[in-house]
């Protein structure tokens, strides 16, 4: 959904439903415009780690509490959280997570989460600013934000 950033602060920048679907996931986060936002970006010092043969392809996030992706998983990459807290589940690549590719992260959490044996759990953490995570190669995750929060992902390849 393409909205005026003041709009998307004004009347997106909240909790999210846990009754909407996770595909309904409405922040700011994804290509973003280098002309608009590069002076943020020439500022951000990304994680010194490289693949060899690729450059890094950089995301800013503002995102409301209770937001967050459900599970999926793509190549590796770092998360950044500069405000806010941001609550990471990950599942190795053999492992695939229970979870309806249409149920909100929070959804997830309140529901499917308290079911599971602990043996079934995700890893987890909580990134705080300054904090970052390496996420690797094909590991499933899903994401809550805990509070407003603002980060920067690196894709790396």
């Amino acid at each position: 959904v393409d909205v005026p950033f003041q709009e998307y602060v004004e009347q997106l920048l909240k909790p999210q439903d846990p009754a909407r679907l996770g595909s309904d996931t409405l922040y700011f986060f994804g290509d973003n415009n280098f002309t608009e936002w590069g002076p943020l970006f020439q500022q951000y010092v990304p994680p010194t780690f490289r693949i060899p043969g690729t450059s890094p392809a950089y995301s800013f996030g503002i995102a409301g509490s209770g937001s967050g992706v459900p599970f999926h998983w793509h190549g590796p990459g770092f998360s950044e959280v500069i405000f806010g807290r941001k609550r990471w589940f990950l599942y190795p690549p053999d492992k695939t997570p229970h979870f309806h590719p249409n149920e909100t992260t929070l959804a997830w959490l309140h529901h499917t989460y308290p079911t599971l044996p602990p043996a079934e759990r995700p890893l987890e953490c909580t990134l705080r600013p300054g904090e970052v995570l390496y996420f690797p190669d094909r590991w499933w995750h899903a994401t809550l934000n805990l509070d407003t929060s603002v980060f920067i992902s690196t894709f790396l390849g």
